[in-house]
């Protein structure tokens, strides 16, 4: 990472999903990555940095990555961001898996981004990886500049994401992993959805799921 990306991680929720709030070191705009399920408690952490919020990005559609984004778009009049291919999953409380903890929960993004697209968001130029597997539209941040990562339920360390939900492929997951990801230079820190960081070079020598 270069000393321009500054970069919180938050644990929220009943699986610990990670939600990352990004912002420039000297900057007052900042990006929440899958905002989990406590919109107050994120807009807290802005507050107490001093931070307007710009956009949210969605890797994919599941319930705990998704739960704060409908509130925090409306407090802050942002958009949400994810993939065009995901919305079936975001707007579907049986394929989000909300239903299966009793509080149905439905999103619509706001702008769908295609797979390569690029675009800029609180002074970060970044990079939409579509790696369907986890779900069909999952996505993967890619921040070129700083060589970061943020991968969702794609790529864990030493792992990948499950596929036994609604939209989920193994076969997809592990070639998004292995073609996509892959591709990417192997001192790039990747930053997924639960648990802790790893690097691109990491794995490609541990991960067992890379061809």
């Amino acid at each position: 990472m270069t000393g321009k990306m500054e970069i919180e991680r938050i644990v929220l929720g009943m699986v610990s999903t990670n939600c990352y709030i990004i912002s420039e070191t000297d900057g007052k705009k900042a990006i929440v990555i899958d905002p989990a399920d406590d919109a107050a408690y994120i807009e807290q952490k802005l507050r107490d940095k001093g931070l307007e919020l710009e956009g949210i990005l969605l890797t994919h559609g599941h319930f705990d990555h998704i739960m704060a984004a409908r509130e925090l778009r409306d407090a802050a009049k942002v958009s949400v961001y994810a993939s065009d291919e995901e919305q079936d999953v975001l707007g579907n409380p049986g394929y989000n898996a909300s239903n299966q903890i009793g509080i149905p929960y439905s999103l619509t993004a706001d702008i769908g981004l295609k797979d390569g697209e690029q675009f800029e968001l609180a002074g970060f130029a970044i990079q939409t990886i579509h790696t369907p597997g986890h779900t069909k539209g999952s996505v993967c941040y890619y921040f070129p500049e700083e060589k970061v990562l943020f991968s969702g339920d794609t790529l864990f360390r030493e792992c990948v994401g499950r596929t036994d939900l609604p939209t989920g492929s193994t076969s997809e997951i592990v070639r998004s992993v292995s073609e996509k990801l892959m591709a990417l230079d192997d001192e790039v820190d990747v930053l997924p959805g639960h648990e802790d960081s790893t690097t691109i070079g990491h794995e490609r020598k541990y991960n067992p799921y890379v061809n």
